[in-house]
């Protein structure tokens, strides 16, 4: 029998503590009077996800566009926590870590997950180099890349490590292949109730893998862009189209290149940013990203944009040309710095606005 939004599980346990719907409902109260900011978010989500209503309202990241209130059914996150219980073997009484922002679903469906399953969850401020029990032993957790990388010497005792909200660096892949837990970089967004497919990432204990796999109930298919169609009927009713273009290996796997929308026709060449910038990371030591600017002769150049460089234009162009992973057409044709990119409320890179400062059109 399927869970149902408005119980919480006998198993469940916040920071150590059972506690029933209604006593649940005074913890959230308590955090919204007398907690910390993060604890006062996560009050007053409690507080929706405890009330009379079927639904919530959800912010988006605002990575691709403005951020946006969206309506999630929560019986839709009930069925996202389950399929990830399922994907990663989940059982009542596992210990999850959460220290993620309860502003977005990412945060929020900790909670759930942890609700709905059964989990001992243990909340601790949301940080870029969040504090734990290094000593203890927990089952699942979810990060950002930036929290890993701050505490990639701290997990040992943690099983399983979802990754997501921004793209998995290549020297923080590097790390991640000597530790033991196994790793997986998820995709998905606010309207699928976070993640969709997951793929395991290369550490002690796992084999890299190219393609991600889609948890039970989620198929996939291609619009005539080549861009990924998600059919998740118990997450989201009618197909979701996105911008995200890839190649299927079957209704339930793909491989992600890169965003249709920062897409880069340079003399009849498509070039995908995502794929180039990921050749770059040798070379540059800041945050950076590729983009297209209008050129008379090329339609659109490949052009470079440097956040607060500590070397010159010219040093950062010598050691591109070293690279041997790069095609003539993917050398960026001029390159530009700036003082700081333009970011969401949780740092994501607004890559429209930060061009657009840059070009000034």
């Amino acid at each position: 029998m399927t869970p149902e939004y408005n119980k919480v599980h006998n198993r469940f346990k916040f920071n150590g503590l059972h506690f029933s719907h209604e006593e649940l409902k005074e913890v959230a109260y308590s955090l919204i009077k007398e907690g910390e900011p993060y604890e006062k978010v996560t009050g007053n989500f409690l507080i929706d996800w405890l009330n009379n209503k079927d639904f919530l309202y959800v912010t988006t990241s605002g990575s691709t566009g403005h951020p946006k209130e969206i309506k999630l059914m929560k019986q839709a996150m009930v069925n996202s926590s389950i399929a990830t219980g399922n994907f990663f073997g989940l059982e009542p009484g596992d210990k999850a870590l959460d220290c993620l922002p309860s502003h977005f679903i990412a945060g929020k469906m900790m909670f759930v997950r942890a609700l709905v399953l059964g989990l001992e969850i243990d909340f601790v401020e949301p940080s870029a180099h969040p504090i734990f029990d290094y000593e203890k032993t927990y089952d699942f957790c979810a990060m950002v890349p930036l929290q890993l990388k701050h505490t990639i010497n701290y997990i040992q005792n943690i099983k399983s490590i979802i990754v997501g909200g921004s793209k998995v660096t290549k020297p923080l892949l590097e790390k991640i292949k000597n530790c033991e837990p196994k790793f997986y970089e998820t995709y998905g967004m606010t309207e699928t109730v976070t993640h969709v497919a997951v793929r395991q990432l290369q550490s002690k204990t796992a084999e890299k893998e190219l393609y991600f796999k889609a948890l039970e109930n989620v198929t996939f298919e291609q619009d005539d862009r080549n861009c990924l169609v998600i059919h998740a009927p118990k997450l989201v009713e009618e197909a979701l189209v996105t911008n995200d273009i890839v190649e299927l290996k079957s209704e339930t796997s793909f491989q992600l290149f890169g965003r249709f929308d920062n897409v880069i026709n340079s003399g009849g060449v498509k070039l995908f940013p995502e794929q180039i910038e990921d050749k770059l990371q040798p070379a540059i030591k800041q945050r950076y990203i590729v983009a297209g600017e209008d050129d008379v002769t090329l339609g659109e150049k490949l052009i470079l944009i440097v956040e607060n460089p500590s070397v010159s234009k010219e040093e950062i162009a010598k050691a591109i040309k070293e690279l041997k992973t790069l095609n003539k057409f993917e050398v960026p044709k001029e390159i530009y710095t700036i003082a700081k990119f333009s970011e969401t409320v949780n740092g994501k890179i607004q890559r429209k606005k930060t061009i657009k400062a840059v070009l000034g059109s």
